[in-house]
């Protein structure tokens, strides 16, 4: 009899702190109420939701729905920059309540050396190719020296900026700058190019003009990815390259990165 109260108040115990973890995190449906069936199987599906938009016929972002309970920073931050396509994505890497921490994420955007090598599909080249055929972390905008990643650290900072180098298989060696900051109940990540970016010593994206946004969550079903990509590239570039499927593939590029990182951490 002792022995099965003892098992019982323990089995309430851990009921308790299991109850109390799912209460410190959001749901998705608190982040993002009024999603539609089909959206919300897509977000939780293996590939996420996808959507691209174009300026010109007006820009369709869920994070920007009045219902949307994202701080608004994480979509005005790409808006200002005045982009003329765009791209949005949300996807959960599945897990437990708390088993993913804010430091486990930071640590994951740390390792800016584990973008090089990964793959998209090229249409022009009819087979998956590295997208980023070098990836370090840079001293500065002016100092662009490579540095070492740094060891995983043991708390996050409110905020901090980092610069990056990639070597892009259609722009060459491509400049970002990469500035982190705790909102909310997340963590935020905004890449932006410093330099422009070029192909065949033609400028194609002007300095400031390509941005991603990321933005990081542990919620109740896992971690929350929201991110959005956009561009404002030249009317005489536009017409002869397929815009959307550009920033789409560097965005899941990007957000496969931070997603493995996130798994291993």
């Amino acid at each position: 009899m002792k022995k099965l109260f003892i098992y019982t108040i323990l089995f309430v115990m851990t009921a308790a702190s299991f109850a109390q973890a799912q209460n410190q995190y959001r749901t998705f449906a608190q982040i993002f109420p009024n999603i539609d069936a089909e959206t919300r199987a897509a977000v939780f599906s293996e590939t996420g939701y996808v959507r691209s938009s174009q300026r010109s016929s007006g820009f369709v972002i869920l994070g920007n729905n009045q219902n949307s309970r994202l701080d608004p920073s994480v979509v005005n931050i790409v808006l200002n920059s005045n982009p003329g396509y765009l791209v949005e994505s949300i996807f959960i890497i599945p897990g437990r309540p708390g088993s993913v921490s804010l430091l486990n994420i930071y640590n994951a955007l740390g390792n800016i050396r584990d973008l090089r090598g990964r793959l998209y599909d090229s249409a022009t080249r009819g087979q998956p190719t590295p997208l980023f055929e070098e990836a370090t972390r840079i001293n500065s905008e002016r100092n662009t020296n490579s540095i070492a990643d740094p060891a995983p650290a043991s708390a996050v900072p409110q905020t901090e900026t980092v610069f990056i180098r990639l070597k892009d298989a259609n722009f060459g060696n491509t400049f970002y700058r990469g500035e982190m900051a705790l909102i909310q109940n997340g963590l935020r990540y905004t890449m932006s190019n410093f330099r422009s970016m070029s192909y065949m010593f033609v400028p194609v994206i002007r300095e400031g003009k390509f941005i991603a946004q990321l933005y990081f969550e542990p919620i109740n079903e896992g971690v929350l990815v929201y991110s959005i990509a956009a561009a404002d590239i030249s009317d005489f570039f536009a017409q002869r390259i397929h815009v959307d499927s550009a920033i789409s593939k560097r965005l899941a590029v990007i957000n496969s990165w931070a997603a493995d990182g996130i798994k291993r951490n």
